[in-house]
């Protein structure tokens, strides 16, 4: 697990219930790995927005992870970015969506490397 630099993002997600905590976590380590391969997405900030961990890129679009009242889990992106709009398309009926904010998560299994890797690098370069 990547650690962490920062007492209150480590204390975010030591807030969230085990079964949020979880998932949320793979999500992270899948954003920090995904960072990694893109040189534009360094460095990668880790801090929190909204009382949520979110991540920044230089040239990105912020990703946050946090519970949701659907689900047990999500990851969003900016609602008013075309980013959840190009996902759906790319992946039609693959995952449960809220809007164009987010994907709905209801275990860590549900995360697929690929198809979210692909949305998490999306909004990594967003502004490239």
């Amino acid at each position: 697990m990547t650690p962490f630099e920062d007492a209150k993002v480590a204390a975010a997600y030591g807030a969230m219930p085990e079964e949020t905590r979880a998932g949320a976590l793979m999500l992270r380590e899948l954003i920090f790995e995904t960072a990694a391969s893109l040189p534009p997405a360094q460095p990668l900030e880790e801090a929190l927005r909204w009382g949520q961990p979110a991540y920044l890129a230089p040239k990105g679009s912020t990703i946050r992870l946090g519970g949701h009242k659907a689900a047990r889990f999500a990851l969003f992106v900016h609602c008013q970015s075309r980013l959840m709009g190009d996902f759906t398309s790319a992946f039609p009926g693959e995952d449960q969506i809220d809007g164009n904010r987010a994907i709905l998560f209801d275990a860590p299994d549900q995360i697929d490397p690929t198809r979210h890797g692909w949305l998490i690098a999306r909004a990594l370069t967003y502004h490239l």
